[in-house]
């Protein structure tokens, strides 16, 4: 058996599958949903503000009212997405080691190929969209690759 270091047990893998969905669903109704992230208001000390670049103030830190919402989301999406992605398998050997490696290439290359394709025909608010997407998904990517093609590999056996 393979010696891995990064991974995180097998035990975590239904830690990060239950933040991950709770953080897309969120995720999904806060973007699609018609109503405000107002939820958790805060006072938090930002380093760069674009409302600020906008009045014509300095854009450089200041203290302002935010909704954590938003945050509390991309960080679920994220910590989930992390755990679901880097926890061992139950069995974990050179064939998962090898589905994992071309999974996360993989991952990587479409992600670009999509960012790429961005740049030359989406402009304006939904750039920035693409762009806010664009955090998630290598990981996302990754995710779906990869259990795509161990749940095809244990079909092929059977």
């Amino acid at each position: 058996m393979m010696k891995i270091n990064y991974l995180l047990p097998n035990k975590f893998k239904l830690i990060g599958w239950i933040l991950l969905i709770i953080g897309l669903i969120c995720g999904a109704f806060l973007f699609f949903g018609d109503f405000g992230n107002s939820a958790i208001q805060l006072t938090e000390d930002v380093v760069i503000n674009d409302r600020d670049l906008i009045d014509g103030k300095s854009a450089f830190y200041n203290i302002v009212g935010n909704s954590l919402v938003d945050e509390i989301i991309v960080l679920l999406i994220i910590f989930g997405g992390l755990i679901v992605g880097f926890s061992k398998e139950k069995i974990e050997d050179e064939f998962i080691f090898k589905l994992r490696n071309d999974s996360l290439v993989w991952a990587i290359i479409f992600n670009y190929l999509v960012l790429i394709i961005t740049v030359l025909f989406v402009y304006g608010l939904s750039f920035f969209h693409v762009l806010v997407f664009n955090m998630f998904t290598p990981l996302l990517f990754f995710i779906v690759r990869f259990n795509f093609l161990k749940f095809k590999s244990t079909s092929n056996e059977e």
